[in-house]
């Protein structure tokens, strides 16, 4: 009896020591190690992919490093080694969650589902749900994709999403799944889909680098508002602390705005492609006032 009192409250003690533990993780982590291992994609542009020296480069991946300098500051580490490691949007959240990476830092997007997994930093795009197609295909609307083959990427809400409305509204789409973006938007290009359901911003990216981009046609119908973060680990209280600090930095400074330009508004390597895309409404009362919520509501 007194054994199995002992062994409670070493249990409940344990219980109360894991939150803490769980908080300093990822600087002690960085501190003890002298690294930080970042989460990047390799053909999300402009977010995250490789440039032709096959580095990782792009607007989130700036932001990381805004952030790498102020843990470095935080720890009071003058040098900290910034590792790079390769994620698709299927392991992106198991990575996260095993240790893996700290940072995640592509076009992911935040939402209240993901957060049981995962956490988030204050949001740096505002996109919408929307599909790119064949303009000889005349898909207009989307009653148009009743019966039609859809293509997604593996992992996203995206494919979760159109899955669900498949189901909802009895529309009867083969919905096929690619593993990456490019893979997905070669599909409509080669006629295996009518459609590739993504993140306008992604599919704007696409059609821009395609061969033929006055061929295609982004929707007009949006399917959801998509707000993007960056990645850390759940129940990391002191470490998420420090990156919203760096995020709010870097809006309320005013730097957002050049590397917003730098990689919305200019062309962008390797090909030199502009997507030339304004900072929209909702990403500026952001700016305005950082947020990290996953509410879709919160942007509209």
């Amino acid at each position: 009896m007194n054994f199995a009192r002992h062994a409670g409250v070493l249990l409940a003690a344990a219980a109360i020591a894991l939150p803490a533990a769980a908080q300093e993780g990822t600087l002690k982590k960085v501190k003890d190690s002298g690294s930080i291992t970042i989460g990047h994609r390799d053909a999300s542009v402009p977010f995250s992919y490789y440039d032709d020296k096959q580095q990782p480069v792009g607007y989130a991946m700036d932001l990381c490093l805004r952030i790498v300098d102020a843990v470095k500051a935080e720890l009071k580490m003058p040098k900290i080694d910034v590792k790079y490691q390769l994620v698709t949007s299927a392991n992106r959240i198991p990575l996260m969650a095993n240790g893996t990476i700290d940072l995640e830092c592509g076009s992911t997007t935040n939402n209240l589902d993901r957060q049981k997994q995962v956490w988030f930093t204050m949001t740096h795009f505002v996109t919408a749900n929307r599909w790119v197609s064949k303009k000889s295909s005349n898909i207009r609307s989307l009653a148009d994709l009743k019966g039609k083959t859809v293509v997604s990427t593996a992992g996203t809400t995206n494919i979760k999403q159109i899955t669900e409305i498949n189901a909802a509204q009895n529309m009867g789409m083969n919905i096929i799944s690619a593993n990456g973006h490019p893979e997905a938007f070669q599909m409509v290009e080669t006629g295996r889909a009518v459609a590739f359901v993504m993140d306008d911003i992604l599919l704007y990216s696409l059609v821009s680098q395609s061969r033929a981009p006055g061929d295609y046609l982004i929707s007009m119908e949006a399917l959801s508002v998509e707000p993007y973060g960056i990645m850390v680990r759940k129940d990391d209280a002191a470490f998420k602390k420090v990156v919203d600090a760096a995020m709010s930095n870097v809006y309320r400074s005013g730097q957002i705005n050049a590397i917003y330009d730098k990689w919305f508004l200019k062309p962008v390597p390797p090909k030199g492609i502009n997507l030339n895309v304004p900072m929209s409404d909702s990403f500026k009362k952001v700016v305005a006032k950082p947020t990290d919520s996953g509410d879709p509501a919160v942007y509209k």
